[in-house]
C-alpha cells in the first residue's frame, strides 16, 4: 500500500526527488525509508515505476528498456542535481527476490553497504539493460541465485519440493 500511496500521491509527495509521469515508461523516485537523509554516505533511494503489472525482474522483458533507461539516465541525473552525487558513485540495482512485488529500483552511495546489496541478491540495473538487449527473455528463462531465511515461508517450499 506504501508503494500505491506514493504512485497515487496520498503520501510522501514532500519527499519526492523526481518524477518522470509517463504511465508506461515513468517512474516516482523517493529517498528510502532506511536513509535519513543526514548524510551522503549511506545514500539510499527507490524509484518505483507506474506500472503496475511488472512485479520483479521475471516479468522484465525488451520492451521494458525504455522505461529502465529513463530510470537509470534521469535517477542518475536528479541524483547527481539534489544531492551532488554523481553516477559513477551509485550502486543501481534490482533484488530478486524483492522485499515487496512492484518493479522497483535500489540507488545506493557506492561506499555504502546497504541490505541486499551483495551479489547474491542484486542485479545492476546496467547488466539487466544488456541482457535484455541481448535476449528479450532473458530473466524468464535464467536460473537466478538468491539467498533465503530458514524461517521463510518460501525456503520452506523449496524443501517440501526436495530443491535445498
Amino acid at each position: 500500500q506504501w508503494v500505491y500511496n506514493i504512485l497515487e500521491k496520498k503520501a510522501e509527495t514532500d519527499r519526492i526527488v523526481h518524477e518522470n509521469p509517463d504511465p508506461s515508461n515513468g517512474f516516482v523516485l523517493v529517498p528510502d525509508l532506511k536513509w535519513n537523509q543526514n548524510q551522503l554516505d549511506d545514500l539510499y533511494l527507490v524509484a518505483v515505476v507506474h506500472r503496475r503489472e511488472i512485479k520483479s525482474l521475471r516479468d522484465l522483458t525488451a520492451e521494458h528498456l525504455p522505461l529502465l533507461r529513463n530510470i537509470l539516465q534521469e535517477g542518475k541525473e536528479a541524483i547527481a542535481k539534489r544531492f551532488g552525487v554523481p553516477g559513477s558513485q551509485l550502486r543501481i540495482y534490482l533484488h530478486y527476490q524483492p522485499s515487496y512485488y512492484h518493479l522497483h529500483v535500489h540507488f545506493t552511495a557506492l561506499g555504502y553497504d546497504a541490505p541486499g546489496s551483495s551479489v547474491e541478491r542484486a542485479h545492476l540495473l546496467a547488466d539487466v539493460i544488456d541482457n535484455l538487449a541481448g535476449d528479450s527473455t532473458f530473466y524468464q528463462k535464467r536460473a537466478l541465485t538468491f539467498p533465503l531465511r530458514a524461517d521463510e515461508p518460501l525456503f520452506k517450499k523449496f524443501q517440501e519440493a526436495g530443491k535445498v
